[in-house]
């Protein structure tokens, strides 16, 4: 899906063209946004401003996701481009997916935010407990030729996550992207469970972190906080660690 297999975890309201091309000499893609598509998901992340939260709130969404993909797919730096969304309906991701597809750009469903305001509205983490509908934006995004990976959560009360693994796959998905929430098992389960592309998240910092993702079957690895310094400490441990022990793709 991308190579070097380090990635870039969306960060609320600062992942955007500039943040992702700093770190083009270390990772492999980035995942800009996330971006609130429809009028419920920006209402919810206006209401998150206002607790002094960073959202990305441009007038025209789909044209901010077809201007930042741009801006990343037509420079010369080599890194892939994603766009985080969230959204209460369908008819935006298919919409987005259809931009994705013109920069070979990865869509991906957020279905990990835990903020109320946005859970409220349907919005990412609690997508895992309706997964029929995170399976239809998919095969929406899937149809559209776009890439799709869904960002998910672990250790969710009540989720089984490879049930929404396979469901994801089933409405053909091609990634995963697993917040593992101190429950890092759950990467090797999903892993073992299906054919999708594994991108393993949280507290991905140095050698042994990648090792332990690697060798619960992780595809790839991806870093949040630490790439607000893409060309930090961290970010180059990650990236050295990931060129040791980079996975082979799942077949």
């Amino acid at each position: 899906m991308f190579e070097p297999p380090l990635a870039l975890a969306s960060l609320s309201g600062e992942a955007d063209a500039e943040w992702a091309l700093a770190a083009a000499d270390h990772a492999g893609a980035a995942f800009l946004g996330g971006i609130a598509l429809d009028e419920p998901a920006r209402e919810a992340a206006r209401q998150l401003v206002t607790r002094d939260r960073e959202e990305f709130l441009p007038a025209d969404p789909l044209a901010f996701i077809d201007d930042q993909l741009q801006t990343v797919a037509t420079d010369t730096a080599s890194i892939r481009p994603a766009i985080n969304v969230r959204t209460t309906t369908a008819d935006p991701i298919r919409a987005a997916a259809a931009i994705c597809t013109d920069y070979d750009a990865i869509l991906e469903i957020n279905a990990h935010c835990r903020q109320a305001e946005l859970c409220a509205v349907g919005c990412g983490e609690s997508l895992l407990a309706d997964s029929s509908r995170l399976a239809n934006y998919v095969a929406v995004a899937a149809e559209e030729g776009a890439a799709v990976s869904v960002k998910v959560r672990a250790a969710v009360d009540g989720v089984d996550l490879v049930a929404v693994a396979e469901a994801i796959e089933a409405a053909g998905g091609d990634a995963i992207h697993i917040d593992a929430m101190d429950a890092e098992p759950v990467v090797g389960a999903v892993a073992d469970a299906t054919e999708l592309f594994v991108i393993a998240n949280n507290e991905v910092r140095d050698a042994d972190s990648v090792r332990e993702y690697r060798r619960f079957g992780a595809d790839a690895v991806s870093v949040g906080r630490p790439s607000r310094d893409p060309d930090g400490q961290v970010v180059r441990r990650v990236a050295d660690a990931v060129a040791q022990h980079s996975p082979e793709p799942n077949p």
